[in-house]
């Protein structure tokens, strides 16, 4: 009888030796009724924000995504960009805006903002007291909740191994793809991007990966800059010719519960052009 040839991709071949290897393992080490009831999970030794975001820094992220009244949009970028230029010159406020943008593609009319808090924790809380006490921007609060239909946040770590997210010369067009995982699964993700990271670097458009502390759980957003749309299709297509990128998505995809892809426009005054 002839040999029946496998056409499964590499990386499944890979995956599918694994577990076969696995079973074998379990079964040969525990019997094989045992092995149905009886699973041994590792302790965690530390928090997954630990172990995943530059130990070397305490800075803290924040993400803003704001949902803006269509007639609105330029009387809010103009505000925003006022409020955003006085608080960079003032010393006393431990933060800075790392990016602002317009979504171009994907939610209309929202305005997505990061910001950095030098610090971490106890320069967002001093940031807040400040700002609680400051008249100007209570006022500027007020105008700008006239402009908007929703908002929300959340509080980012950024990963290790991501480059650190700073000031480019543009014109450049931003993808922002977001990631809701398992419950659980971070630190595997983690683990596969570290490696991933590299594939995705030669054209200097990685710009940097979070992952939430506060707000939507379990969420990871990674940020791109390209030229333009076809520089982003070329960019993603090259990445699968390199030996290793399949099966990085391979193992990734099935610890993703949904995702998004935003292509958003950087404002005059986002430090990321």
């Amino acid at each position: 009888m002839a040999a029946t040839c496998s056409i499964l991709p590499k990386g499944q071949l890979l995956y599918r030796n694994a577990v076969k290897l696995q079973v074998a393992r379990r079964f040969s080490d525990k019997g094989w009724f045992q092995s149905m009831f009886v699973h041994e999970v590792e302790a965690r030794k530390d928090a997954h924000s630990n172990l995943l975001s530059k130990s070397e820094t305490s800075d803290l992220y924040k993400i803003q995504f704001h949902n803006v009244k269509p007639e609105c949009l330029e009387a809010y970028n103009n505000l925003e960009a006022e409020v955003q230029h006085k608080l960079h010159l003032d010393q006393d406020y431990p933060c800075d805006v790392v990016g602002s943008w317009n979504t171009w593609y994907g939610d209309q009319d929202q305005a997505v903002h990061l910001w950095r808090y030098t610090g971490g924790y106890p320069a967002l809380t001093e940031c807040l007291t400040k700002l609680n006490n400051n008249k100007e921007y209570l006022h500027f609060r007020m105008e700008r909740s006239k402009m908007l239909v929703s908002r929300r946040n959340q509080l980012l770590l950024e990963f290790s191994f991501w480059n650190e997210p700073t000031p480019r010369n543009g014109p450049n067009i931003y993808e922002m793809r977001s990631y809701k995982l398992k419950p659980g699964t971070m630190i595997e993700w983690g683990n596969h991007w570290a490696r991933a990271i590299k594939h995705r670097q030669e054209n200097n458009e990685a710009v940097g990966g979070f992952f939430s502390q506060i707000g939507d759980l379990y969420e990871v957003h990674h940020l791109w800059a390209y030229k333009d749309l076809q520089s982003r299709e070329e960019t993603r297509n090259s990445a699968w010719q390199k030996e290793g990128w399949d099966s990085s998505v391979y193992y990734t995809v099935p610890l993703i519960r949904s995702m998004e892809s935003r292509i958003m426009i950087p404002t005059k005054s986002s430090p990321l052009q």
